[in-house]
Formats: structure tokens, sequence, C-alpha cells
């Protein structure tokens, strides 16, 4: 992938106590996404996964898309004014708060990720916002999410709210138990609240076990692993959830609209996911 800075963040800027020569999972997705919240080990970490799997950033383009279909969806369709995005990365351009305050602009969101870069960041760009907000949370502590300050003050938990796990439990290692993760919060929400997940799968066991050890390596560790189909399937099932059509599906195919983006130049790992109601 071309670098598509005009100088390096680093460079002008030293946040301090982050150390940037380890990448993050949230600035490699913004560099996909052509952000310039990212530093140079973000980047060569970036293009290292893509020449290993040449698909990587068209997956994160059509993931990005598929984000705002379904927030969209969301919105306009089941009426959703209040958004719980779990490790969102970065929240840049179209992303949940502009989609979902571009049908109802009272909607309410917040921004939860463990990178006080994205603290940092998404504060300045939603400094003039008062219905969206960015806390720096583990998104494996459910009780410290729920009643932390900020969230307290926007969302209502006796209303509908949608949750949102896009691209992000494969950042959580089985030991850890994603599907519990998805289970804790879903109990939390009202009848009629909605969870937007989508995962890295692979049907081929080598390329499970060598994209996640490049990640793992990468990240110093703070990554899970690449799943299959039918590990996500059963995030579903065992929390309760009624699928919204078409179903769970590599996510360029979940309502496809004319929005989507690339197509992947390979598939050896896809964004596989889904919309769900709680009942």
């Amino acid at each position: 992938m071309s670098d598509q800075h005009v100088g390096d963040p680093a460079a002008d800027w030293k946040p301090t106590g982050i150390d940037v020569s380890v990448p993050s999972v949230a600035r490699m997705y913004d560099y996909y996404l052509g952000g310039k919240d990212n530093f140079k080990a973000d980047r060569d970490a970036s293009d290292q996964l893509a020449a290993a799997a040449p698909g990587t950033q068209a997956l994160a383009i059509n993931n990005r898309r598929y984000l705002q279909r379904a927030v969209r969806v969301l919105a306009e369709e089941h009426g959703v004014k209040q958004f719980l995005d779990h490790g969102s990365g970065l929240p840049t351009q179209d992303n949940v708060h502009q989609v979902a305050q571009s049908v109802h602009p009272s909607a309410r969101v917040v921004y939860i990720d463990n990178d006080p870069i994205v603290l940092a960041h998404g504060r300045a760009l939603l400094a003039d916002n008062a219905t969206t907000t960015v806390i720096t949370a583990d998104m494996r502590d459910t009780d410290g999410v729920m009643q932390h300050p900020d969230v307290v003050k926007l969302l209502d938990f006796d209303q509908p709210v949608a949750a949102l796990f896009v691209s992000v439990l494969h950042c959580i290692p089985d030991s850890d138990d994603p599907g519990a993760l998805l289970r804790r919060v879903v109990d939390r929400l009202a009848p009629g609240s909605f969870v937007v997940v989508s995962h890295l799968v692979s049907h081929d066991d080598e390329v499970r076990e060598r994209l996640t050890d490049f990640m793992l390596t990468a990240t110093q560790g703070n990554w899970g692993r690449v799943r299959t189909a039918k590990d996500v399937t059963a995030f579903f099932a065992e929390a309760g959830l009624e699928l919204l059509d078409p179903g769970l599906v590599e996510v360029s195919q979940w309502r496809p609209d004319g929005s989507e983006g690339p197509v992947q130049e390979t598939t050896e790992w896809i964004e596989f996911g889904g919309v769900a109601r709680k009942p």
C-alpha cells in the first residue's frame, strides 16, 4: 500500500506515555482507510500484513462500508437512536455518529477503545458534538463500561441500544471468551436492542494459524485469533439473538446497496458477520 501521508505524525507529535513503535490495531485500520492518525510502525505492519494477505486493505474498506450500512439500516428502519461501539478505533470520516445523526440528529453514540491515542484524537474531533463521546476502557470489562459516567450520561439502557462489535472480537483471545463478552452485553440491553458483529474468519487451518501468528507478533500479544464461520455463528446462537436478513455473510454481501468497496484480491480471510435483534 502506498503511503498517503504528508509527513509522519510522529515527527510532529510525541504522545506522552505511549510506545508508538508498537503497532496498534486501531491505527493500522486507520492507515488502511487512508487516515493520518497512525505512525511508522503501524504503516510498516499494515504493509507487511497486506503482503501476507493481499486482500487485507479491501477487506478493511468493505468492513467500514458494512458498518455504515448496518448503522443506517438500524437508524432508518428500526428507529435506533443509541449506539455503543466496542473497540471503535479512530472515529474518522463517515463513522457511526455521522451516519446515525444524519438520520436522527439527536442520536447518541459512545465509542470505546483501549488505545489512548483514540481518546486524544477522538475527543478533539468530537469537541463540538454533545451527543457523542469517546472513552478509554477495556471492552471486556462490561460493568466498567456500562457504569462509566460518560456512558451513563448519554445512553439509556432501558431503551433499545445497538451494541457494535465490528472487526474487534478477533482481538480477544479464547482465554477471555469473546462469546461470553457478547452475552454479558446482550444481557444488559433492553428487548428490541440490536447487535452488529463482524469477525475475521478463514476456512483454512494453515491460514488461520499463519495470520493469527502474524498479528500476535506484530502487536506483541495484544490480539486474539482468526476463527471459523462456525465459531461466529455460535456467538449469536448462544446469546439468543434473532438474525436480520440475510443472516451471517461475508460483510460486503450484507444488504449491498452499491456502496461496497473493492473486491478482495484474495479471500484467505474475510470479515464475516451480521446484525441481530434481542427479542
